[in-house]
């Protein structure tokens, strides 16, 4: 069991998760979490957090153009929340493209109960119909979220990743972003596991069916 645990008190006071570039050059390679108890044999993809965080109170433009208030759109349903812009060469498309190939997997109604939201990173360049276009080609049901850079910023803080503005690197325009996948719990609403980038379809295809119940995967 790769089954790893941050101690509450290291999150509340962790200021961010590690960044990447999604391929426009190195972050931040070190992590602002301290891991306080850590099985060395862990051989598993999720991080089950001690103290789980509040879903963020973000509302948001979805890409029909309508207003998308989160916690009350994603109440009571198992919900994934990753943060991300279309233009990311790497990191982005491989983790959406690896939970929309696991979720085929699951039954129908466990499909349809499951709620999978990006919000990206890029709102200038990722606008409604940009970011349709694209999760379109991944997954139809993925709900796609843009809106006012600064609030997306903060929103992502309260879990503890951090967003930076697009800025040009090298002539392409680059989104610094924390890359982790958080789960919600159907439960408590409350996001208690984490993915990094790291993480396969295998270990979405295992963890999903346990998500979706609100168990410990």
């Amino acid at each position: 069991m790769r089954k790893k645990k941050f101690a509450a008190a290291a999150l509340l006071a962790a200021a961010s998760l590690t960044l990447s570039a999604c391929g426009g050059g190195t972050g931040d390679s070190g992590s602002a979490v301290s891991v306080v108890s850590e099985d060395p044999a862990a051989a598993k993809a999720a991080t089950v957090l001690d103290k789980p965080f509040e879903k963020p109170d973000l509302v948001l433009t979805d890409t029909t153009g309508k207003k998308y208030d989160l916690r009350e759109a994603t109440a009571g349903r198992p919900t994934l929340i990753y943060f991300g812009y279309t233009n990311c060469p790497d990191v982005c498309p491989l983790t959406m493209n690896n939970i929309a190939v696991a979720k085929k997997s699951l039954s129908r109604a466990e499909q349809d109960a499951l709620r999978i939201v990006f919000v990206t990173t890029d709102p200038e360049r990722d606008t409604p119909e940009a970011l349709g276009k694209w999760l379109k080609g991944i997954d139809p049901q993925v709900v796609g979220l843009g809106g006012d850079f600064a609030t997306i910023q903060a929103g992502a803080r309260t879990l503890g990743i951090s967003i930076e503005a697009p800025k040009k690197e090298k002539g392409k325009v680059v989104s610094m972003h924390g890359t982790q996948v958080v789960a919600f719990s159907p439960k408590t609403d409350a996001g208690y596991v984490l993915y990094g980038e790291d993480a396969t379809v295998e270990d979405y295809t295992r963890d999903l069916p346990k998500l979706i119940k609100g168990e410990k995967p």
